[in-house]
């Protein structure tokens, strides 16, 4: 990505209930120092972190103006949130050994299903967005979070369980 964010502000509550604000130059740290920062956070903290900067990262990439921001990452996140729902309302079974041809057929047709709503979602929301951003940055963002996605499971591919391994998707 053209642009990398440098400090990165991460809200963390403390055992009393008080929020401690921890600011970290994520840019200047090594990734070892990255991962034992990440690692030692509770998972909510982990997925707060992970939105702020997937917003900070989306606006820096898209070069929102700045007097758009705060619509834009508004936006954004209610958009993220409808897409998780309508992804956590299919549960695969993965033991696909041990299934019946209608009880395939039947998951086969509601990823489908799903699929078609995740697409439906982006068309709703590339209109909303539409209002903030212009078609191109729309545009833009939908490729981003495509390149995200795929960089994120590269690097789940490569992970320790993988490391001497040196096979990687096309």
């Amino acid at each position: 990505m053209k642009k990398i964010l440098t400090l990165m502000s991460v809200v963390i509550l403390t055992g009393s209930g008080f929020a401690q604000q921890l600011n970290y130059d994520w840019k200047n740290m090594k990734p070892e120092q990255r991962k034992e920062v990440i690692q030692k956070m509770k998972p909510e903290d982990r997925m707060n972190l992970l939105k702020e900067f997937r917003e900070k990262m989306m606006i820096s990439e898209l070069d929102v103006s700045t007097d758009h921001q705060d619509d834009f990452k508004n936006l954004y996140t209610e958009y993220q949130q409808k897409q998780n729902a309508i992804k956590n309302k299919f549960v695969p079974n993965e033991n696909y050994d041990n299934m019946s041809d209608e009880e395939a057929t039947t998951q086969l047709n509601q990823s489908f299903e799903i699929g078609q709503q995740l697409l439906d979602n982006r068309k709703n929301y590339a209109q909303k967005f539409m209002k903030v951003i212009s078609p191109q940055q729309v545009l833009k963002m939908y490729q981003t979070e495509g390149k995200m996605r795929t960089k994120i499971l590269d690097k789940k591919q490569d992970g320790p369980q993988n490391a001497g391994s040196q096979r990687r998707r096309p």
